[in-house]
C-alpha cells in the first residue's frame, strides 16, 4: 500500500512540476506583454487612436486576469491532490 502511495505521490508531482513549467510559460509571456505595453511612447501613440490603445490595454488585463486564473486552479489542483493522499495516509493509519 505505501508503495501505491509513492507512486501516487510521484506521479502527482510529476503533474504539478507540468502545471509549473506551464504557469511559468504564461508568467514570462505577461510580463514580456508589460514591458511591451511600457515602452509605448506617452504621446500620440498610432494605434488607431484612443480606440486602439483602449483595446491594447484590454488585452493586456485579460492576460494578466488568465495567469492570475491558471494559478489559482493550480492552487485548487494541489489542495484537491493533497486533500486525497492525506485521506489515503488517514485511512491507511486506521488499518
Amino acid at each position: 500500500m505505501q508503495n501505491k502511495i509513492t507512486k501516487i505521490l510521484e506521479h502527482m508531482a510529476h503533474s504539478h512540476e507540468q502545471m509549473a513549467r506551464i504557469l511559468d510559460a504564461e508568467r514570462h509571456v505577461a510580463v514580456r506583454m508589460a514591458q511591451i505595453v511600457h515602452d509605448l511612447p506617452d504621446a500620440e501613440p498610432e494605434f488607431g487612436g484612443s480606440a486602439g490603445v483602449i483595446e491594447s490595454a484590454g488585452q493586456v488585463n485579460k492576460n494578466i486576469i488568465a495567469y492570475l486564473n491558471a494559478f489559482a486552479d493550480l492552487q485548487e489542483a494541489v489542495a484537491e491532490q493533497v486533500g486525497r493522499v492525506i485521506k489515503e495516509l488517514n485511512g491507511q493509519e486506521e488499518e
